[in-house]
């Protein structure tokens, strides 16, 4: 394959910047391929090459994190003191939370007493080395992404998802100063990423669900008094250094989507069209001049149940739409499931590559 022009890295900023690049930008921003092994042999067998050398020239934004130093954790236990647990689904398995270090918590001095984990827990330094070796390898600028966090689904995490919601109503006191802590913490370690990144980090990703099927998770009031403002807060120290706001929500949250720019959201992620009222010409036509795409391509139905032509077809409809002037980074709109066709796999990111972008 012909080496571009323009670097990943390039092509993603241009592509942010609302212009027209060389191809569309394409990224498997919180995606994978759930079943690695039956992509690589079908590649394999195929194609004659890894399912890495197949990627290696198809994605422009790759993920890194800061190397955890802190203290010594426990089996399957993370720096919030959540502990998960594989549950099966049959061919493969998921990691379900089964301990929520905060749903006996009764009072604020039993959140206080929390571990609360600091940035000292995590070596900066690691970033630029991760950055170098990743552009080394690939002989060019990959666009790279960092967490820089989930605010209410970590303290979900902790207090458990229906006391959550209980709290906000209930106990406001006690779910404000859970995602009060994690607030601080996740602003806190995105400066810290951004000064030891020194301009090499062009995205942070953020996250809450917000949305389900039909709509959103709670009233779009409850939203916006309860969780944008902690959002708001961390936006604005991603941009305080030059970076941009790559949000994550599933589900149908057209609603809140003017919410999400005020907040400071750049790219809006997933993108589940699936969704009730999801629809990317609405959201391109009223959006698009104020807020960039990531993501869209189902993993709810067609990959999994459609055929390569489908697959290609809803490709092309995205990145006509969504990436019309640029403004849209192509990939799933979620995990690539166990059981999707690799044929099906391919057909999404084969079209991407070679699909023409219009200003």
């Amino acid at each position: 394959m012909a080496k571009s022009a323009l670097s990943h890295r390039e092509r993603v900023k241009l592509a942010l910047e609302h212009k027209v690049t060389d191809r569309v930008p394409i990224s498997m921003v919180c995606s994978a391929v759930n079943d690695p092994v039956g992509f690589e042999k079908y590649l394999q067998k195929e194609r004659g090459i890894s399912m890495d050398d197949y990627f290696k020239p198809v994605i422009d934004v790759i993920e890194i994190f800061p190397k955890y130093i802190g203290p010594p954790l426990k089996e399957a236990e993370d720096f919030w003191s959540i502990i998960r647990k594989e549950v099966s689904y049959g061919p493969g398995a998921y990691e379900e939370i089964d301990y929520y270090p905060l749903a006996g918590a009764k009072t604020v001095d039993d959140v206080e007493a929390h571990r609360w984990p600091t940035t000292d827990w995590f070596d900066y330094n690691s970033i630029p080395e991760q950055i170098k070796k990743l552009n080394a390898e690939a002989g060019e600028e990959y666009c790279i992404m960092v967490k820089a966090g989930n605010i209410f689904e970590t303290s979900w995490y902790m207090r458990g998802f229906e006391q959550a919601f209980m709290d906000i109503a209930l106990a406001p006191d006690m779910i404000g100063l859970i995602m009060e802590k994690v607030t601080q913490f996740y602003i806190a370690q995105t400066k810290k990423v951004l000064e030891a990144a020194d301009g090499m980090v062009d995205l942070m990703f953020t996250a809450d669900d917000i949305g389900c099927q039909k709509g959103l998770l709670m009233s779009l009031d409850m939203y916006q008094k309860n969780l944008k403002p902690y959002h708001k807060r961390l936006h604005d120290a991603v941009h305080e250094y030059g970076a941009k706001g790559i949000y994550h929500t599933d589900g149908a949250v057209m609603e809140a989507v003017g919410d999400l720019i005020d907040m400071g959201v750049d790219v809006l992620q997933a993108l589940q069209f699936d969704a009730r009222d999801m629809d990317p010409q609405v959201l391109k036509d009223n959006y698009g001049d104020r807020l960039c795409f990531e993501g869209g391509v189902s993993v709810q139905k067609t990959m999994p149940f459609g055929t390569a032509e489908d697959v290609r077809q809803e490709t092309l409809s995205h990145i006509s739409v969504l990436g019309k002037s640029g403004g849209y980074i192509c990939g799933p709109s979620h995990q690539i499931q166990f059981g999707t066709p690799a044929e099906n796999i391919v057909a999404l990111f084969d079209t991407a590559m070679t699909a023409p972008v219009t200003g």
